[in-house]
C-alpha cells in the first residue's frame, strides 16, 4: 500500500483496487470541505460560470481540482452517487484531467458490480487478487474504526464531532492507509481513559455529510449527542461478521444503491443504539432530498428535516429549531 500518484475520487468507491494499484486515494469532498477556504472554492467556481443553483460541493470540488493540476487523474461515480457528476467529468475532462467513470449497478447485481470492479482495475493498472490481499491488510483498521463508533455509542467516550471526523476520513484514509491506522490507534489510547458521558438526547443523523459546520458541537451544547452517523459509518465500511470478499463489501455498502436499503440499516441502528430522535440532512439541489418523504414515512421516531446550501456556520433559525427538537426529545 505505498503511496504513488494522487487520484481524486468523486465518491467512496473501492479503495482497496486504487491502493492496489499504487495509486494515492484522494476524496475529493474532503479535500474540498478541510480547504483552508471552501466558501472562496464555490464562489471560485461560481465565477467561472457555474450556476448559484447547483450543488456546493460539485463546485468546490471542481474549484479546488482546477487549483491543484497534481491530480490529474479522477474517477468519477457516475452511477449512485450525485447526478451533477456526468457533466462534472465533462468539465474536468476538458480541463486536462483523465476521468474514469465507476458506476454501482442497480439492484445490487453482484455480477455487474464484478464487472465495475474489473473495469476500474484495467483502468487503474491493478490486480483483482492483490486488491483482495489489500481488503485483508485493511481489517484491523476498520476493526479499530468499528472500536472508534463502539466508543461513540456503547460507552461515550468518543464525541458524535469526533466519530464523524474519523469515518468520513477513511473514505481514503488521508492517502495513507498505515499512517491513518497510527493516528487511529492514538486517539483510541487517549479516548478510552475518558470519563463516560451521559447525553440528556442520543440522535441518529441520516444523509450526506453536512456543509454546515458545528452541528454536532451545536447539539453537544444542548445535551444531545450523534450517537449515528449514517453515511461516515458507511463510508468506513466497517466489518461484518461473517467476513464478505470485495465485491460482497461494496454490495453491502448501502449508500449508492436504493433508500431501502438504508432504511433497513438505520431501523437496526435505531433500536441497538436506543435512538430518541433523528437528523436527516439534505443538500439544497439534491435529488436524494426526494428520499425524505420515504425516511418520514417509514421510520418511526420524531425526525428534524436540515437543509444546508452553502458553506458555513449553524444559523440563528436553524439553532432555534434544533433547541425546540432537542427539548421535546428531552
Amino acid at each position: 500500500m505505498s503511496a504513488g500518484r494522487p487520484l481524486g475520487l468523486t465518491s467512496t468507491i473501492p479503495v482497496e483496487i486504487v491502493l492496489a494499484g499504487g495509486w494515492t486515494p484522494v476524496d475529493l469532498n474532503n479535500r474540498f470541505i478541510n480547504d483552508s477556504d471552501p466558501a472562496g472554492l464555490v464562489q471560485r467556481a461560481e465565477d467561472l460560470g457555474l450556476p448559484p443553483t447547483l450543488c456546493a460541493w460539485i463546485k468546490g470540488i471542481y474549484a479546488w481540482c482546477l487549483a491543484h493540476p497534481e491530480v490529474t487523474a479522477v474517477v468519477g461515480v457516475t452511477r449512485g452517487d450525485c447526478s451533477n457528476t456526468h457533466a462534472l467529468m465533462e468539465l474536468l475532462s476538458r480541463a486536462g484531467r483523465r476521468v474514469i467513470p465507476f458506476d454501482f449497478p442497480h439492484g445490487r447485481n453482484l455480477a455487474d458490480l464484478c464487472e465495475q470492479m474489473a473495469r476500474l482495475a484495467a483502468a487503474l493498472g491493478a490486480d483483482l487478487d492483490r486488491a483482495q490481499q489489500v481488503q485483508r491488510e485493511l481489517l484491523p483498521l476498520r476493526q479499530d474504526l468499528e472500536r472508534l463508533d463502539e466508543l461513540t455509542w456503547r460507552e461515550g467516550r468518543v464525541s458524535g464531532w469526533e466519530n464523524h471526523l474519523w469515518l468520513v476520513g477513511a473514505s481514503d484514509f488521508e492517502g495513507d492507509p498505515v499512517a491513518f491506522h497510527t493516528r487511529l490507534q492514538q486517539f483510541l489510547v487517549r479516548a478510552q481513559g475518558r470519563p463516560a458521558a451521559r447525553p440528556r438526547v442520543r440522535l441518529g443523523l441520516l444523509g450526506v455529510p453536512p456543509i454546515i459546520s458545528g452541528l454536532h458541537q451545536a447539539l453537544a451544547e444542548m445535551g444531545a449527542e450523534v450517537v449515528f452517523n449514517e453515511v461516515p459509518r458507511q463510508f468506513a465500511m466497517l466489518p461484518p461478521e461473517p467476513a464478505l470478499d470485495l465485491a460482497g463489501q461494496y454490495a453491502r455498502y448501502t449508500y449508492p444503491y436504493d433508500v431501502f436499503g438504508r432504511l433497513a440499516d438505520v431501523q437496526a441502528q435505531i433500536e441497538r443504539r436506543a435512538l430518541q430522535g433523528l437528523l436527516h440532512y439534505t443538500q439544497s439541489f439534491c435529488w436524494r432530498q426526494m428520499q425524505d418523504l420515504i425516511l418520514r414515512k417509514e421510520l418511526d421516531l420524531p425526525m428534524l428535516t436540515l437543509e444546508g446550501d452553502r458553506v458555513g456556520p449553524v444559523d440563528g433559525r436553524t439553532r432555534l429549531r434544533l433547541e425546540a427538537f432537542v427539548e421535546v426529545l428531552a
